[in-house]
């Protein structure tokens, strides 16, 4: 059995040979999604585009955007929040603008792939075997999006993952920046966050 972490904040070794996820560089793209860092600068308005893929977005700050459409609907405006994760289907043709003073960035992961709808669960999953750190934000046909909090010096169980997944760290940790992606393949793993202070990422579990 192997070890890995979700974001390699430390290797946790029972016995076994423990490996480190692929590095946290952005972009980054395989077979089943397409992760990104997009900055959205304040008063720039973009132009009119479109999303094909559906897409799982994470505010890393908060902010005002207004979005403006073609397809005939009101305007909206929006005030996100640090942290908050928005599941972004396909749609039509729009223009977005930050109505605030600051920038913020969103890590965006395109999903390549309908989905299967598949149940994540088991004995070992880890929203029964470790309630304490994993939380649900939300589920679909395509993603199962965990929450995860860490505290200083704590780690979790072993767990077991059925599908491959993309991490985003929210908060700083040992050696790696908030907003640091990471590919991580399916597996059984335990973590651990060595550090002093606590520690917040967002799990998006794809399900292939």
């Amino acid at each position: 059995m192997k070890t890995i972490s979700i974001i390699p904040l430390a290797i946790c070794c029972s016995a076994v040979t423990a490996f480190a996820t692929e590095p946290a560089t952005l972009p980054f793209e395989n077979d089943q999604v397409k992760v990104i860092r997009a900055l959205e600068k304040a008063h720039v308005k973009g132009k009119f585009h479109e999303h094909k893929p559906n897409r799982v977005m994470i505010y890393l700050g908060a902010g005002r955007q207004r979005f403006e459409y073609q397809d005939g609907r009101q305007p909206e405006v929006f005030d996100w929040k640090p942290g908050q994760v928005v599941w972004s289907k396909a749609d039509g043709m729009h223009s977005p603008e930050v109505i605030g003073d600051e920038p913020f960035s969103i890590i965006e992961v395109e999903l390549k792939k309908p989905g299967t709808g598949k149940t994540l669960s088991g004995p070992h999953d880890a929203l029964k075997a470790d309630p304490k750190h994993y939380k649900m934000e939300l589920e679909n046909d395509q993603v199962r999006v965990l929450r995860v909090k860490l505290g200083a010096h704590e780690t979790t169980p072993m767990i077991a993952h059925s599908v491959n997944s993309v991490a985003v760290l929210l908060t700083p940790a040992p050696t790696h920046k908030a907003g640091e992606a990471t590919w991580k393949p399916a597996g059984t793993y335990k973590d651990e966050n060595p550090g002093d202070s606590p520690v917040e990422m967002v799990v998006v579990e794809v399900k292939d």
